[in-house]
């Protein structure tokens, strides 16, 4: 019997981001089915479905921002393991701080490792 696929969603408001780690964990992760979206409003529709199991998000996009869409999903799906993602060294709108008061464990910088982002992802996904 083969293991269900788990369900990735990555939101960045950058297409070329989402679909970069897109082809990336679908190489290396035969296991991860990843869903993409370049909104915020568009990932949180997703995330109401009820069917992610591990949501990957940038912080700094026009329409929603990194925080707003994790207190969102996190209110939606209480125990849904979250990955923030930003290419800022300075958070202007403290979006990761007021995020790991709300409980974030991770954040990655980009560039990405993979590697790294491929570790996290599957560490998160056995706590679940």
């Amino acid at each position: 019997m083969t293991e269900k696929k788990k369900n990735v969603l990555i939101v960045d408001d950058e297409k070329d981001v989402t679909t970069y780690l897109k082809s990336e964990l679908e190489d290396c992760c035969q296991q991860l089915n990843v869903v993409v979206r370049n909104s915020g409003y568009e990932a949180l529709k997703v995330v109401l479905q009820g069917e992610v199991d591990i949501l990957i998000t940038d912080i700094a996009m026009p329409d929603m921002d990194g925080y707003e869409l994790y207190k969102r999903a996190k209110e939606s799906q209480e125990n849904l393991p979250i990955i923030m993602m930003t290419g800022f060294g300075y958070d202007p709108n403290h979006a990761v701080v007021r995020s790991r008061q709300a409980g974030l464990k991770n954040v990655v910088f980009k560039p990405f490792d993979i590697t790294k982002l491929v570790k996290i992802i599957k560490s998160n996904l056995s706590e679940v």
